[in-house]
């Protein structure tokens, strides 16, 4: 079932958000009566690495109020922010809640496929014909314009990006009998194809029954619902948005993927509890090397540096010991490597009441400059075409080689329905994984379940 936050989480959220703005608007009111307008902005961000998301707005303001003095115009800027780590669920619900109660930031930071539902209920802004007015707009890679789109419309610009490979780990695989030359050509055979994901399970699989890793280490998922799951089944030739707008549970493609996540756990590739939501000791044991084959984001080899193996000797211990290339092709399935890019994008609340100046800032922190500051110190990749040159930028030695991955990236799917369709299809995912449903009755339970939910927004394929 769609999990929503109960009556008294919702207010105690509710209270929080009342807290966090109030001082902001107060200062405002102050601030705005001399000139002086004061923009909230609100971002989750996971410290040190990530920092720069709200940072960059801060940043940002001193050329912001240089471009409005230049402009003849007598207002001037100012940028509060509110950042922290909060959990992704509670945190959209706080702008939600706070949209509701006309208290939310003018500029709010979170994933595209919130677009869907935002620009629907009318809580971001439509973009389309002020992003024109600002020159460093331009600069955005123009392929990642399409992930801020709503039927046509833009509603919002590109913070960040980032691609999803598999990574492993080179010393493990040495153990297990492969050579250096085996080791060192395995990026190039997941982008051939020519070391599929069936190649991996049987890795994974020998490196198990070998004793070089515990039962349920060779090959880990994330621990919650999240983004990545979706090109497991892309993976698997499912299709997903109709050009009606519906989306499309494709339940051979779905059955598919139910039956990898049963098959691996019957080889002890993996353990049926693996989707037990802890972050902490997910990172713990990719970062230190108790995992043979992963599925993980660009961004975490930089937390894995920063936040877990700094003792062991960060970014220099795992280029060492870990490689990585995209997802491997499904042979069983479309047979071609795969990865997944999640934009997240700079958005502004139909209730700020200063719009142009939000849109402003957010240009200012557009720049190569702190794009790459940023990108580099959180393990994202470059969201502007000037970067590709910017020598910061190119000599950082992961962006440069994961970069290529994008070659084979797919998104989610701006849609309002999105959201349940995914809480659906993880439905089936975890069950079968569990051990609670075989993948044929897991499919029927997400059946039943996106028909009652999505009606005729969903096709049943």
């Amino acid at each position: 079932m769609k999990q929503r936050p109960t009556r008294f989480r919702a207010l105690i959220l509710l209270g929080v958000v009342f807290a966090m703005v109030a001082a902001a608007c107060t200062s405002s009111d102050t601030a705005e009566d001399s000139g002086l307008v004061t923009i909230v902005a609100r971002c989750k961000a996971n410290p040190p690495t990530e920092d720069g998301r709200c940072n960059n707005l801060l940043k940002g303001v001193v050329d912001a109020n240089a471009q409005l003095a230049a402009d003849g115009d007598d207002r001037r800027v100012e940028v509060k922010i509110i950042q922290d780590n909060a959990d992704w669920g509670d945190y959209k619900t706080e702008f939600e809640l706070a949209s509701q109660a006309g208290e939310a930031p003018d500029i709010m930071v979170s994933g595209h496929e919130d677009v869907g539902a935002w620009a629907t209920s009318g809580i971001i802004v439509d973009l389309t014909d002020q992003i024109g007015d600002f020159a460093e707009f331009d600069d955005v890679i123009p392929s990642l314009w399409a992930s801020t789109e709503l039927d046509g419309k833009r509603y919002g610009v590109p913070q960040d990006a980032e691609a999803r490979p598999m990574y492993y780990r080179k010393d493990l695989l040495a153990e297990l009998g492969w050579s250096q030359a085996e080791i060192d050509a395995l990026p190039a055979d997941l982008a051939s194809g020519a070391f599929t994901w069936e190649d991996m399970f049987d890795t994974a699989e020998a490196a198990v029954v070998a004793g070089v890793v515990d039962p349920g280490n060779g090959w880990w998922h994330r621990p919650t619902n999240g983004p990545d799951f979706l090109y497991y089944y892309y993976a698997a030739g499912g299709e997903l948005l109709d050009s009606s707008g519906a989306l499309i549970y494709d339940t051979a493609a779905a059955e598919q993927v139910y039956a990898l996540m049963g098959d691996a756990v019957a080889r002890d590739i993996v353990v049926s509890t693996r989707l037990d939501g802890d972050w902490t000791n997910w990172n713990t044991g990719v970062a230190s090397g108790d995992v043979l084959f992963w599925y993980g984001g660009s961004w975490q080899w930089a937390d894995w540096a920063a936040n877990y193996i700094a003792d062991l000797g960060g970014e220099e211990y795992l280029f060492e010991n870990t490689g990585f290339g995209p997802i491997p092709a499904l042979a069983a399935g479309i047979n071609e490597p795969i990865t997944l890019t999640h934009p997240l994008l700079y958005m502004v609340s139909s209730q700020s009441e200063n719009q142009d100046l939000a849109l402003l800032v957010i240009s200012k922190a557009t720049t190569k400059e702190l794009n790459t500051e940023y990108a580099v110190a959180s393990g994202h990749l470059g969201i502007l075409e000037s970067q590709a040159s910017y020598e910061p930028y190119t000599s950082a030695a992961f962006l440069s080689a994961v970069a290529p991955i994008l070659e084979y990236t797919t998104f989610l799917p701006n849609s309002p329905f999105f959201s349940a369709w995914s809480e659906g299809y993880f439905l089936g995912l975890s069950a079968v994984e569990s051990g609670d449903l075989t993948p044929a009755e897991a499919v029927q339970v997400v059946v039943d379940q996106l028909e009652n939910e999505l009606g005729d927004d969903v096709i049943i394929k």
